[in-house]
């Protein structure tokens, strides 16, 4: 019988498409490293900008929301400040007028009369100067009438016992009473 032969394959030839392909298959990952790193590279100062984009808002944000808090912190804080003080106003005012009623209080057991009592008086005082100068204005005609006849009484008998001459240098005086009450 014939016998055939088989050619065995050599291990050389054999290894040779496996290690093509696995050199092909390595050179493809470089490959894909490489495009990575390079796009890593490229979009690298992108996502930095991105982020340094992110961090502003962020900022912005959070530094709104900050001063939100301290305008209503600021705001609490002075009503809380307007409350303390209108409170320590009216205790104040309290205090004063305590303090003005004990020393009416004293003052009145001394014997000094208030600022009411004061003022009553000097009302009363205005009425009655009002009154007396009504009444010496109603009185005064009456007493300059009663002035002209005694001088003129006087005068009819001076000239009765001098000449006319003596009566017209002689002066004539009123009386004492009479020029006093004159306005």
């Amino acid at each position: 019988m014939a016998t055939r032969t088989r050619k065995k394959a050599s291990p050389t030839t054999a290894a040779e498409p496996l290690s093509a392909s696995v050199k092909d298959s390595a050179q493809q990952i470089w490959q894909a490293g490489l495009a990575a790193f390079t796009r890593a590279q490229a979009e690298g100062s992108k996502a930095f900008e991105t982020l340094v984009n992110e961090g502003v808002t962020i900022q912005r944000k959070t530094q709104a929301a900050a001063e939100d808090r301290i305008a209503d912190a600021t705001s609490k804080m002075t009503s809380m400040a307007n409350e303390i003080g209108s409170k320590a106003s009216g205790q104040w005012d309290k205090l004063e007028n305590i303090f003005e009623d004990r020393v009416a209080r004293a003052l009145n057991k001394l014997g000094v009369p208030a600022a009411k009592d004061v003022n009553a008086l000097m009302a009363r005082m205005d009425e009655l100067t009002r009154t007396v100068q009504q009444l010496a204005a109603q009185a005064a005609p009456g007493v300059q009438a009663a002035g002209k006849k005694v001088a003129t009484k006087k005068v009819a008998a001076s000239k009765a016992a001098a000449t006319k001459v003596a009566a017209k240098k002689a002066p004539v005086k009123p009386r004492a009473g009479t020029a006093a009450k004159r306005p």
